[in-house]
């Protein structure tokens, strides 16, 4: 960036710190008012908040995008809701250079930063002296976990820098003072100001998609944005990028946005994405969120996905060329009802998003692909349920329940994957007990009633016993609810639905141990889904010559299909299959997607001086492009020790 640049980007901060309104929307009227936080609900462990006191009702952002300082700078404005008693509010913040608070007159009001708490941040403490609206001018740090800023060099057109942010599960708080719990819903608006040629979007309406030319100093010109969000969300769900980015319709109300280098392949791989939106209406009611659109990030981006409102976050290792992965898309579209519609009140109950999530996917995919399809997608979520029960520590283990206590836990470190297939197993065994009929109708009449509020598993329970099983509570107490969400492991009613295509992959990967044909593999002719089951079915210790023999006939090493990729190379590491690593090494500085590079590094780390010395190298290269999210991970497998 040049000085001419950076300097307007300086006028343009101190003007939103100084001088510059937020927006004053004519549609206030059409905001939706967050309901009260239930007082059952209120307490989350990983907020500072004291929403009983006062309240965060809407957020108004005024930002400069400053790619060179790798920060955001400006101010929020937060209208509260305050208790007639109450003299102070206290919000989330996290690593945040707080210069000043005023009220709605601009007069001063003092406050106060507490001690910083690990990941938790530090408590910002306001004196409001009567104001029910605050105005806080800071900016966030270089380091805040929650946005990425990529130079040109880790985009895919190489020519512009790129922001995004990740907000799930307490994030947001590094770039946004706000009350940063999910139990706190909040409507919120933004004008965010970046350099010309920068397209940012957001996870609202977008309503200048050009956005305005703001001229600066010696003919530099900016461009502002601005966007409103009239729907109250979890403050997890605000989220922002900018980069070199374009859009192609693909749909009335959908539509892909992407690097202009990776648009045509991605909106390729999404061709049923309208179709997917009118399916899951069928089944749970309306979409209410007006559009929705997707956005495939650079490889950087930590997740599979990202649910945000309006505005699904994308790995590009979704992009597999025949669409055969388009399943993670249907699992994000999902949480447009389970997760931003109806949200867990604190991370205690992950899974009420996940689960349900998880559930609705496969739905998704039954309507537009059909059952057989459903079936073996659901027969892989069995296999993982059985596999992250292991890995938590056995079924008696705490982290398997559904509901759990994390207290002292930062909930981004928490094992969650039970929460996605346990949930979806609980949910599917409901499904199985009363009929499709009768719980479909259950459970749109639940996103009907809990619509835009916050929920808990002692709420659920009394919901799914008041109108799912009112009429049969023998029912409801053989099934065992309550042994179900709040005790571990996996009961023994659980509803399982297995592929019979499986059965055949299955005997085929057992001829290959025996005999060692890999010509004899059907695999051209196999789904994405059947040739992970073969490469699962496999025993996990094989000699070099069975791994060479199925890696010669399959390309494994060179896969494009990261799902497969990624099966492989958990199969190859662990037997020192010394060709391995080039594949390991090329896909694990290609992508940052944490669930596929956290294992395959502690895979690596785990077979001694095989492994470790060049996972150590590999990991000091691959680092820099790596989101907060999975180096915090990473960095203790490897031992990571920052130099200096």
């Amino acid at each position: 960036m040049t000085a001419p640049i950076r300097a307007l980007l300086t006028a343009l901060a101190l003007c939103a710190l100084a001088a510059c309104t937020p927006r004053d929307a004519a549609t206030e009227s059409q905001r939706e008012v967050a309901p009260i936080l239930l007082s059952a609900d209120a307490r989350d462990a990983h907020s500072f908040a004291r929403p009983a006191e006062a309240r965060v009702t809407h957020v108004s952002l005024d930002l400069a995008a400053d790619f060179e300082a790798e920060r955001m700078v400006g101010s929020a404005t937060l209208d509260l809701e305050v208790a007639d008693d109450a003299t102070e509010v206290v919000l989330d913040t996290r690593d945040l250079d707080i210069r000043e608070v005023s009220n709605a007159g601009g007069e001063a009001l003092q406050w106060a930063l507490g001690e910083a708490d690990g990941a938790h941040g530090a408590p910002l403490t306001v004196q409001l002296d009567g104001a029910e609206q605050i105005k806080i001018e800071y900016a966030s740090s270089p380091d805040a976990v929650a946005l990425q800023w990529l130079s040109p060099e880790q985009t895919a057109g190489g020519e512009k820098p790129f922001l995004f942010s990740q907000g799930q599960a307490i994030l947001n708080r590094s770039w946004i003072p706000t009350q940063d719990s999910p139990g706190i819903r909040q409507t919120w608006d933004a004008r965010i100001v970046a350099p010309e040629g920068i397209q940012v979007v957001m996870s609202a309406d977008l309503a200048n998609r050009d956005g305005e030319r703001v001229d600066g100093p010696e003919g530099q010109a900016m461009r502002a944005f601005e966007f409103e969000m009239i729907h109250p969300v979890a403050p997890y769900l605000i989220a922002i990028a900018a980069g070199d980015l374009a859009f192609r319709e693909i749909g009335p109300r959908t539509g892909v946005w992407a690097e202009p280098a990776t648009l045509a392949a991605a909106a390729r791989e999404f061709t049923d994405l309208e179709r997917m939106v009118a399916a899951a209406e069928l089944l749970y009611g309306p979409y209410r969120w007006g559009r929705y659109d997707v956005l495939v990030l650079p490889p950087a981006f930590p997740y599979g996905g990202m649910e945000n409102p309006r505005l699904t976050f994308l790995t590009p290792t979704v992009i597999a060329g025949d669409g055969s992965l388009v399943s993670l898309l249907a699992h994000e579209l999902a949480h447009s009802w389970s997760g931003n519609l109806v949200t867990n009140a604190t991370w205690n109950d992950t899974w009420l998003n996940e689960g349900f999530t998880t559930y609705i996917e496969n739905r998704i995919m039954e309507q537009v692909y059909g059952p057989e399809q459903a079936a073996m997608l659901a027969e892989l979520s069995w296999a993982d349920l059985q596999a992250g029960i292991e890995a938590a520590g056995g079924p008696s283990s705490a982290a398997t329940q559904l509901h759990v206590e994390l207290d002292d836990i930062d909930p981004d470190d928490w094992p969650s994957g039970v929460a996605y297939e346990k949930g979806e197993v609980f949910l599917r065994t409901l499904e199985h007990a009363v009929g499709r009929e009768r719980f479909d109708a259950w459970l749109r009449g639940y996103f009907d009633r809990y619509a835009f509020q916050p929920q808990t598993s002692a709420r659920l329970l009394t919901d799914l016993n008041e109108h799912l099983f009112a009429d049969d509570p023998a029912l409801a107490e053989r099934i065992g609810l309550e042994r179900w969400i709040f005790q571990p492991g996996l009961p023994s009613n659980a509803f399982h639905w297995t592929s019979p295509r499986f059965a055949a992959v299955d005997r085929i990967a057992a001829a290959f141990v025996e005999r060692g044909d890999a010509a004899a593999i059907p695999w051209d002719d196999w789904t994405t889904q059947e040739r992970l089951r073969f490469l699962a079915a496999l025993p996990r210790e094989l000699p070099a010559p069975r791994l060479a023999a199925l890696d010669r006939a399959l390309a494994l090493s060179e896969s494009g299909n990261g799902e497969v990729r990624f099966a492989w190379l958990m199969l190859a590491i662990p037997n020192r299959y010394d060709p391995a690593k080039p594949s390991a090494e090329a896909f694990l500085t290609s992508m940052g997607r944490r669930k596929f590079v956290a294992p395959l590094f502690e895979a690596l780390i785990a077979q001694g001086e095989w492994g470790a010395a060049f996972a150590r190298e590999l990991y000091a290269e691959a680092r820099p492009g790596y989101h907060s999210v999975t180096t915090t991970t990473v960095d203790e497998t490897v031992g990571y020790r920052p130099s200096g």
